[in-house]
């Protein structure tokens, strides 16, 4: 019986260099003996891994299946023997990480090059979504989460610091006047976000801990940050979002802040949220490490008003 993790890393290379021959070739083995090797896994299997045609190789479905739980476990073994080797362990495979849209497309994607720089043998997977993921169920490694975190059995690692702006355009200003007092605040548009948070459709949370509550309305809800901040800069009302969603706006002077009575709400924050259980893999600490560095100090509050 061939041995199983060494067909695994066969089909591994085989997959990436998408030939048996170039794959053979970089294993120092013949092309006869790599054949041998995955026509074994599909037969222990009972499925095919691989589409073959002269011309090319591609991975079925059950492959890229396959694929990725070799790149998994083939990452665990590499990580078992180098702990206890005390060796470093080089990320390698695929990170899976979900993170919420606005966040994501501002915050995240303009740093993963330089992380693929760091780190040329990790291919990221990045879900963008606003919505809370499961990360067990949907076979996510990591997601990044803004807010206060339920209790849970995830593990959790703060991040950055994330907070609160109350703000308006300067021609909403001149028309309805500028809010000095939370009771103020029923005399605005206040424009609504739809999921739960300090800035929801119906109420907005001040006070360092949330715990002064106002009740407010508007013309406009949305279940995302930059449709309120786009509507907010042409001049339809109010907004009260994260700092990273209004600093580009604020800085140019789209938006102006505004201080009333009661402080903003202090206990949001940007998470790194892991599965439970066991020691995180390499790539997931590669990312967890890298983001923790690159966000401290925020860099979406640098040079605000």
């Amino acid at each position: 019986m061939l041995d199983r993790v060494t067909s695994m890393q066969i089909f591994v290379r085989i997959a990436a260099a998408g030939s048996f021959s170039a794959a053979a070739r970089a294993l120092g083995m013949s092309q006869t003996m790599a054949t041998r090797h995955v026509d074994a896994i599909e037969e222990r299997l009972g499925v095919r891994l691989l589409h073959r045609t002269t011309r090319r190789l591609t991975l079925t479905e059950a492959g890229r299946r396959y694929l990725e739980a070799c790149e998994r476990i083939l990452g665990e073994i590499e990580e078992a023997e180098a702990l206890t080797a005390a060796e470093h362990v080089e990320p390698r495979g695929t990170l899976r990480l979900n993170v919420p849209l606005s966040f994501g497309v501002r915050e995240i994607a303009p740093v993963l090059p330089a992380f693929a720089a760091a780190h040329p043998r990790l291919t990221v997977d990045l879900g963008l979504a606003d919505r809370v993921v499961d990360l067990l169920e949907e076979g996510w490694d990591m997601a990044v989460r803004i807010g206060r975190l339920a209790e849970s059995s995830l593990v959790a690692r703060r991040l950055a610091a994330c907070r609160m702006v109350l703000c308006a355009a300067p021609a909403y200003l001149a028309e309805r006047g500028t809010p000095q007092h939370t009771t103020d605040l029923a005399r605005h548009n206040c424009l609504g976000y739809t999921l739960p948070g300090p800035a929801s459709a119906g109420s907005w949370a001040f006070g360092t801990q949330g715990q002064h509550v106002v009740a407010v309305a508007g013309n406009l809800r949305a279940n995302n940050g930059d449709a309120l901040v786009a509507a907010a800069v042409a001049g339809q009302g109010l907004v009260y979002q994260p700092s990273f969603l209004v600093s580009d706006a604020l800085r140019t002077g789209q938006l102006v802040p505004l201080a009333l009575e009661q402080p903003t709400d202090e206990r949001l924050a940007v998470h790194a949220v892991l599965p439970p259980g066991r020691r995180p893999p390499a790539k997931t600490r590669a990312m967890v490490e890298f983001l923790a560095d690159r966000f401290k100090p925020p860099p979406w509050d640098r040079d605000l008003p």
